[in-house]
């Protein structure tokens, strides 16, 4: 049985690759945008082609922005002297959430793995020891998840840092092993990092 034309196929299949997403719901989410299209698909189109073009990350933190610097590195109340290490940009925006980290962020883009030969060369981090040798940083929050390669990566950053006279502290109850920032609600995120502990 015939489902609409080559190009709503397409679409449908383009939709189900993103994470979260099936055939399934990729179909009911094309199907309601092509029943609104003069409203919500006209302006999806437009914001995607925008984002498309003008989307970086920012220079300072690596979160995803539309200028060389992020709100959150722009704003001058965050310099407070703290940094939130993330794996990714999705486990900031969900520390954002909670809204009870007043801080700055560094987004790795990964975790070490020796399996992948992802190395701390590969990953923000010597960006992040000489952010906190350069900014007066008095404490860097290393919320990387509970993984192996997630704890690995913590340890190395723990011992980097260990000669430059920073507090480093990590996440505390409430993050279960193998549990990812990202799948986490609100109340666990905010009780885990009210609650980090020195490492």
């Amino acid at each position: 049985m015939a489902e609409g034309s080559d190009d709503i196929q397409a679409l449908v299949a383009l939709m189900a690759r993103l994470p979260g997403l099936g055939p399934r719901s990729a179909r009911r989410i094309v199907l309601a945008l092509i029943r609104k299209r003069s409203g919500q698909m006209v302006q999806l189109s437009q914001l995607l082609d925008r984002v498309a073009v003008n989307s970086r990350e920012c220079l300072t933190c690596g979160n995803i922005t539309d200028r060389d610097e992020c709100a959150i590195c722009a704003d001058p109340r965050r310099a407070n002297g703290e940094i939130c290490v993330v794996e990714d940009v999705a486990d900031l925006w969900a520390l954002e959430r909670g809204r009870v980290f007043g801080g700055r962020y560094h987004v790795l883009g990964g975790t070490m793995s020796a399996l992948d030969e992802v190395g701390p060369e590969d990953l923000g981090i010597p960006t992040l020891v000489d952010r906190v040798c350069r900014d007066g940083v008095t404490e860097v929050i290393l919320a990387l998840n509970a993984t192996v390669d997630g704890q690995t990566t913590a340890h190395y950053i723990a011992e980097a840092l260990a000669g430059s006279g920073v507090v480093v502290t990590g996440l505390a109850q409430g993050v279960p092993i193998g549990g990812e920032l990202d799948y986490l609600d609100d109340g666990t995120i905010s009780a885990a990092l009210r609650a980090r502990r020195r490492l």
